[in-house]
């Protein structure tokens, strides 16, 4: 490399600018030539001429690069029959013009073809030979401008041929418009500022290598590439665009070794082998291909999915029946496809005598007479049938004389330039082209649109090939589809799938992932130290689902639902509370009906029997008014049952705490009758009575249930009973409950009813041994003490049971304490009234405690 830029800095160093007083006048210039390369070409003279730069030769040897007195000719061989028709066709695209009225009108175009004999060095020396021209002296006007020797160069097919002279030729704004250079370095516009090319970029073949990867789920794959500009920007381009895109990783990289190598190539064909990667990307020319196929052959290794890139999707050398049970099937990036009508009968009509120059021809070869009948002959020369780096060709110069032609268009002082300047065809500078050029827009007439956007890049379109192997041996490359980019819809992948010959026995596309899809309901999680592919596959945790293939996370349900059995979607969480249609809910609630209905039956036979002396001696009255507030305490606990509403909450405490103290109170009440009534039968105890008439009792009960009602009223004005959906008790279900609100209004409830309780319990335990047959207060006593025995236990119960079991246990006290007071202070006189009638006299009940 070093002795071809050296070559580049001292070529540019011979045209001398000089003033001339001897034989030319004082005010003119020129610049004379100081050497000649001397290169294989082809030349039409023209008005304006375009360069070309194009393989017509494989092989060369390295000619010497210094300027002697006599001129060097590179020596090449190996005839390239595509690259010469390539160049062909930009001739006959150059006459095409010419023809054209409409485009470039009283303009001839003329092209000056060089072969760059696949050699940078050689590429160098025509390009610089372009620019330069070949004129011994060219004289120059005062300004010292005038128009270049060519206006454009179509060229280089190699990517590290046109970076080469592009980096140089775009110092001084020169147009070159490459049909073949696909690195997307060459996008870059601050280096290579007028460069253009008719080809996609490496980036687009890579992002459409992608999304085949992406439509048949092939997440892990090897990459293959050359050792120059071509493979290693591919690389690059694939390690930068493939994790973000989705498309996956890459299993191992390889760099193809030039030449024959075979431990390195047996290297790399291990590498592949022991790699659990069934698809192969490669990015190199036919030679490297060549190389390891040789390699893989003698290894026996099938069951690969070969991708190829452009440079190699095409090649016949390796369409051959030993290579094709390893390569069938490929699926390739290949230039787009066009027809240029004419094309053929221009090459039929070629003839070695019309070329200015018949170097290209091989030495030692026969040269031909022209009397031969070309068209009767097939050959690869004259199939156009499949014309691609010549469609490109053939744009690339249509692009230079749309550009042309356009600045030829230009009206004076409407132009782009400065003071709305036009450029001029005969004092032509190089960046009028280039601004001209990134501006066209035409069709070619087999429809494709043609145009550069701001990197010099043409609209990217590309054909995808699949190398199909037929039963008798024969292989095809057929268009499968194909991936383009336009303004409108981005890039789009068209893929006829049922076209596609797979080379498995399944006749299906391979499997090629580090790991195997992660299943809804799991979460991705890398394995430490591996490609980003490589995952085990997590199950989500409780409360937390994946809905979605290969989810990186799960994500947490919300509050009222709870993920389902799979992890894969959530569900509404069971509701829990004390419900009526469960076997407690039923139970209580009969139990409950039971008390209701028997209170109402006692309550019935007290009326009935309310003449009686039973019933007449224990205060009928208050009686009835506790078979009532029983009768309330049994109702109440059905508010507990069922789910919680924000009526039911705040009436089951105060019906609870109302109905009870009712109760109590009247007990209370009773209590204190009976000690009055004892009292007042003693010598002087007559006063004590006119305190408990019953107008007295009446209010003594209102006072004391009206205490309770002002504390139920706080209560709810202050901090009422709601209903709350609790999920601490259990994560996948919600407990519907009702939160009372102030728990200190709660203990004042309780408090005031334990109060009332106890001062019963206390005068009725006084009053047990008063003379009576039978003594009501001995029943008062013990039914307290089942009372305050049932409440006391309530208390730690309810603080310790959870959800509807806080519930269940107060429906429990409340029912075993109502029962407990209607058993012990109702039961042994509705055993009197209905078992022992005899017994229900006043004497019977008054005669005992006579006696005694």
């Amino acid at each position: 490399m070093r002795v071809f830029f050296d070559t580049k800095m001292r070529f540019l160093m011979l045209c001398c600018c000089f003033s001339s007083a001897v034989s030319l006048p004082l005010h003119a210039s020129s610049c004379r030539l100081q050497g000649k390369f001397r290169l294989n070409g082809m030349h039409k003279a023209g008005d304006m001429v375009l360069g070309g730069l194009f393989q017509i030769h494989f092989f060369s040897a390295y000619p010497d690069l210094s300027f002697t007195s006599e001129p060097q000719h590179p020596t090449c061989h190996g005839f390239d029959v595509l690259g010469f028709r390539q160049a062909q066709t930009m001739a006959f695209a150059v006459d095409e013009i010419n023809r054209n009225s409409n485009l470039l009108p009283n303009v001839t175009l003329g092209y000056s073809l060089y072969d760059n004999c696949l050699q940078l060095g050689i590429g160098f020396r025509g390009a610089l030979s372009l620019a330069s021209g070949q004129e011994d002296q060219v004289t120059l006007d005062d300004a010292c401008v005038g128009t270049p020797p060519v206006l454009g160069i179509v060229g280089d097919s190699s990517s590290t041929r046109s970076i080469a002279i592009s980096t140089v030729l775009g110092l001084y704004r020169v147009p070159m418009v490459s049909y073949f250079a696909t690195c997307s370095c060459l996008s870059d516009r601050q280096k290579f500022p007028s460069f253009f090319r008719t080809i996609p970029s490496d980036a687009f073949q890579v992002r459409a290598m992608i999304q085949i990867l992406k439509r048949f789920g092939w997440t892990w794959a090897g990459l293959l590439i050359s050792d120059d500009d071509y493979g290693v920007h591919a690389a690059r381009s694939f390690q930068s665009d493939l994790a973000p895109s989705g498309g996956g990783c890459l299993a191992y990289t390889e760099i193809l070794p030039w030449g024959d190598n075979p431990d390195e190539l047996r290297r790399i064909v291990d590498v592949m082998k022991e790699s659990t990667a069934r698809v192969v990307i490669v990015f190199a020319h036919e030679s490297h291909m060549i190389n390891l196929m040789e390699e893989v052959v003698r290894q026996n290794v099938t069951g690969l999915q070969w991708m190829a890139s452009e440079a190699w999707t095409s090649a016949a050398v390796l369409q051959t029946p030993d290579l094709m049970p390893y390569l069938g099937g490929t699926l390739g990036i290949a230039i787009r496809r066009g027809e240029i009508s004419g094309l053929k009968d221009f090459l039929i009509q070629l003839r070695p005598e019309l070329h200015y120059n018949n170097s290209w021809m091989e030495a030692g070869g026969t040269l031909c007479t022209g009397q031969e009948k070309l068209e009767n002959v097939e050959t690869e020369f004259l199939d156009i049938s499949n014309l691609r780096p010549e469609y490109n060709v053939y744009k690339a110069v249509y692009a230079l004389a749309y550009a042309l032609h356009d600045m030829q268009q230009c009206e004076p002082g409407r132009g782009p330039f400065s003071g709305h300047g036009c450029g001029n065809l005969q004092r032509l500078e190089p960046w009028q082209l280039v601004y001209y050029l990134g501006r066209i827009n035409f069709t070619t007439p087999f429809g494709d649109q043609v145009s550069f956007d701001e990197n010099g890049d043409a609209l990217p379109i590309y054909d995808i090939m699949n190398w199909l192997w037929l039963p008798d041996g024969r292989t095809e490359v057929q268009n499968v589809g194909e991936v383009k980019k336009s303004a409108s819809k981005g890039e789009e992948l068209t893929l006829d799938e049922n076209k596609i010959f797979w080379n498995f026995g399944s006749k299906q596309p391979p499997r090629s992932v580090c790991s195997e899809s992660c299943p809804p309901g799991t979460r991705m999680a890398r394995k430490k130290g591996e490609a980003e592919c490589c995952f085990d596959c997590i199950p989500c945790s409780e409360g937390e689902i994946s809905n979605s293939t290969d989810s990186m996370e799960c994500t947490n349900c919300p509050e009222d639902f709870w993920s389902s059995p799979q992890r894969d979607h959530c569900v509404a969480k069971k509701t829990e509370f004390l419900s009526y249609h469960e076997p407690l809910g039923i139970c209580l609630t009969a139990t409950a009906l039971l008390g209701t209905f028997i209170c109402a039956t006692v309550l019935v036979i007290f009326i009935c029997h309310r003449q009686t002396p039973v019933v007449r001696a224990n205060n009928s009255e208050l009686s009835f008014q506790l078979l009532l507030s029983l009768k309330f305490c049994f109702l109440c606990s059905l508010l507990f049952i069922g789910r919680p509403r924000p009526w039911t909450c705040q009436l089951r405490h105060v019906a609870f705490g109302i109905s009870f103290v009712l109760c109590i109170s009247c007990i209370l009440v009773k209590t204190m009758v009976v000690l009055a009534v004892f009292r007042a039968s003693k010598p002087g105890g007559e006063a004590s009575l006119k305190w408990f008439g019953s107008v007295q009792q009446r209010g003594t009960v209102l006072v004391l249930t009206s205490v309770q009602a002002a504390i139920c009223t706080a209560w709810l004005v202050s901090a009422s009973p709601a209903p709350h959906k609790n999920t601490q008790y259990h994560s996948d279900k919600i407990v519907y409950e009702c939160v009372v609100g102030s728990t200190v209004a709660f203990a004042v409830l309780l408090g005031y009813i334990g109060l009332l309780a106890v001062l019963s319990f206390l005068l009725a335990f006084f009053a047990r041994n008063l003379p009576d047959s039978f003594n009501e207060a001995k029943l008062i006593t013990f039914s307290m003490l089942i009372f305050c025995a049932v409440w006391v236990a309530f208390v730690p119960a309810y603080i310790s049971s959870p959800g509807k079991f806080a519930d269940v246990v107060e429906v429990f006290a409340i029912l075993a304490s109502s029962f407990g007071l209607l058993v012990a202070l109702f039961g042994p006189k509705c055993y009197i009234i209905l078992l022992r009638p005899e017994r229900n006299t006043k004497k019977a009940i008054m005669g005992r405690g006579m006696e005694s």
